[in-house]
């Protein structure tokens, strides 16, 4: 019975924190300062920033982790590098499954 009551406990406990990453309306909330470069809905009109709308969830997070670390450099960097440096992993992970969740 005490093996079941773990069991339960465990699996609980790793299904909260499965939802406390990829949140599409987590990340639509923090997307607010994404805006004014990337476009609503991940789409912009200026060719020197990237539409974000429709990419792939992982390229997008593991993009934000090397702007925060300083791993990207050129273009946009230093701006991005500002932007993300306060941001969390989970804030990486809300944002990219945002933009991955949007049509191009």
């Amino acid at each position: 019975m005490m093996k079941l009551v773990v069991s339960i406990v465990v699996l609980g406990l790793c299904s909260f924190s499965a939802q406390a990453k990829n949140d599409i309306e987590a990340g639509r909330a923090k997307s607010a300062t994404c805006v004014a470069c990337h476009g609503m809905n991940g789409k912009t009109s200026v060719p020197m920033y990237p539409s974000l709308a429709g990419q792939n969830s992982v390229y997008l997070e593991q993009s934000l982790a090397a702007y925060k670390k300083g791993n990207r450099t050129g273009g946009q960097a230093e701006v991005m590098r500002a932007y993300v440096s306060q941001l969390s992993d989970e804030d990486f992970s809300d944002l990219a499954a945002y933009y991955a969740s949007l049509k191009p």
